[in-house]
């Protein structure tokens, strides 16, 4: 098992009236990860409705903001239980098997065109044993065909964009992975949470997006940068794309600031606890 300390803040200032806020940003509650504890804090005396999405265990939480200054600061401690399988024993599920929850993850969505991407995943990967080593495959043709660059898309850029440019952050790079896998027919869903393990020359902690595609009855984890240890991704928000798990929708007139966001490692090697590590077995952290 794995143990996670993390905190994120968030600063913004309403300006002139009342904004409304959806924020996604607690870890998020599932058969695999559980909190140990977690603290909210929020500077303006206001109402807090939270609501969790059922399927996923996304936790979201809604407020109104007065003008002003506006900042949240959550506080958590995860464990996170990790499922392991040999590559070789992982297979692609063919469509007429998958289940009914897996379906929506072999449509093109907003950011990830798979539509306009199916000559290019046939041509680079249609020819490959089915299973695990092709969705590698497809992992590791993004990653060095895709330079990271910290700030060289916009919130618009899709997989097609990414194609073209060959530069992206990590939601651009996830959403690529995945517009290719579903050409391919194989489910695949856009993750978010926190880049534990990145190397500094990167920055700092910041909000991560990765991969998860349906395998062998389970979704298993892929991280298309390879920046991160992926024994050490928490779950905040899982979707089609990057539209279905925003960290922040505002509504109203707002300026925003740079989040920051802290995470660590605890080890109780006693308690069974280790700290995240390089892993060479596929990894799974959810069922559904």
């Amino acid at each position: 098992m794995v143990r996670l300390k993390l905190f994120i803040e968030l600063k913004y200032e309403v300006i002139d009236h009342v904004s409304d806020f959806i924020f996604n940003i607690h870890a998020a509650l599932t058969p695999a990860q559980t909190l140990v504890s977690e603290n909210l804090r929020v500077s303006q005396s206001v109402s807090l409705h939270p609501f969790v999405d059922p399927a996923h265990g996304n936790r979201y939480m809604r407020l109104r903001a007065d003008p002003g200054d506006l900042t949240l600061r959550y506080e958590a401690i995860v464990d996170i239980v990790h499922h392991t399988a040999s590559p070789d024993s992982v297979g692609e599920v063919p469509v007429s098997e998958l289940p009914a929850e897996a379906l929506a993850y072999i449509y093109p969505s907003r950011y990830c065109q798979s539509d306009r991407l199916a000559r290019l995943a046939n041509t680079e990967f249609g020819h490959l044993p089915h299973g695990y080593w092709r969705v590698r495959a497809i992992q590791d043709w993004v990653q060095r065909r895709t330079k990271f660059l910290s700030g060289s898309s916009m919130a618009t850029t899709s997989a097609l964009d990414t194609v073209v440019e060959q530069v992206g952050v990590c939601r651009d790079f996830a959403h690529l992975m995945i517009a290719l896998c579903r050409a391919l027919n194989i489910p695949a869903r856009f993750v978010t949470g926190i880049d534990y393990g990145s190397n500094p020359m990167f920055g700092p902690p910041d909000f991560h997006a990765y991969v998860e595609i349906f395998l062998s009855g389970r979704w298993f984890l892929f991280d298309p940068t390879g920046m991160v240890l992926p024994t050490g991704l928490i779950r905040i928000g899982t979707g089609r794309d990057a539209a279905d798990v925003s960290f922040a929708t505002i509504f109203g007139q707002v300026k925003s600031y740079s989040p920051m966001i802290g995470i660590e490692g605890v080890e109780d090697l006693a308690g069974g606890i280790t700290l995240p590590m390089a892993c060479g077995e596929a990894l799974s952290t959810s069922l559904t």
